[in-house]
């Protein structure tokens, strides 16, 4: 990756994550607009990355784990972790670059962090201000508090595992394109090229879990994305193949940690606080 110069005060926010890579800052915060289905093809950057969209829903991949992220919460990466993001609805992002050693308690594996009312706004108040703050004023304070709500936020379990065995994976990826699809492990031999037992032993085996399993994951993964942008439960919980909301309600909760009705709390109070 070429190295930039670093942005001064008086040039206009660049958009190319090249420019905040190499800034005498700590943190380094850049804000991009994406339309629906836009996607990022898989690069890497020199600092960890703090993924965050104030709208709109990201999957993003690594080569081993995928995620939905939808408002009110971030993936953090380290340094040098190959990912891959794509746009589901126009998403306003917001992302910092953050110097490895910033703070001794920021995660060291890629992780889905809750995003609280207060980082939320430290990051815009953050934005802002210019790329190289000073440190000694509202920039600094912002930055300062930012690293601390990141070291403390509460991780969420909203990981997909991803398979490295190239018939699983081809398998894997339409699953993910095609949530609702109803095949059953029979009707995934010609996509992937291996039998029902060895696509069984596969999962078993890269992915810890049976077909059905993960196929529930990616399931509830791809309703949570329903769920924030306002679609019916009752809607939801039909096309995911179950025959009533409560019994879609329940499994959610145990899967997802978390009840599809709080989601739409988190949203309302989102939306309360962008308009205040």
């Amino acid at each position: 990756m070429t190295k930039q110069k670093p942005l001064k005060h008086s040039q206009r926010r660049s958009i190319d994550a090249r420019d905040y890579q190499s800034v005498p800052r700590p943190l380094a915060a850049m804000p991009k607009t994406f339309n629906d289905g836009q996607e990022i093809e898989p690069h890497h950057h020199p600092r960890d990355q703090f993924i965050y969209a104030v709208s709109g829903v990201m999957r993003v991949r690594t080569g081993d784990e995928a995620w939905i992220v939808p408002p009110d919460r971030a993936v953090y990466l380290p340094a040098q972790m190959d990912h891959a993001i794509t746009m589901r609805g126009r998403v306003e992002m917001r992302t910092l670059y953050i110097e490895r050693n910033a703070h001794r308690d920021l995660p060291h594996v890629p992780s889905v962090i809750e995003v609280s009312p207060l980082l939320r706004e430290l990051v815009l108040a953050l934005i802002d201000e210019p790329v190289i703050y000073d440190e000694k004023g509202r920039g600094g304070a912002a930055a300062f508090l930012i690293l601390s709500e990141i070291a403390r936020a509460r991780r969420l379990s909203l990981m997909i595992p991803m398979p490295h065995d190239a018939r699983l994976l081809r398998v894997c990826n339409a699953l993910l394109a095609d949530p609702a699809n109803r095949y059953t492990l029979d009707g995934w031999t010609e996509t992937a090229g291996a039998s029902v037992r060895t696509l069984a032993r596969l999962f078993e085996n890269e992915l810890g879990m049976s077909f059905a399993a993960w196929r529930q994951r990616v399931r509830f993964h791809n309703a949570f994305e329903a769920i924030i942008a306002g679609e019916p439960i009752s809607e939801v919980a039909r096309r995911n193949g179950y025959q009533s909301p409560s019994a879609f309600t329940a499994a959610f909760r145990k899967a997802m940690v978390e009840a599809p009705s709080s989601l739409r709390v988190e949203r309302s109070v989102t939306r309360i606080s962008a308009a205040a």
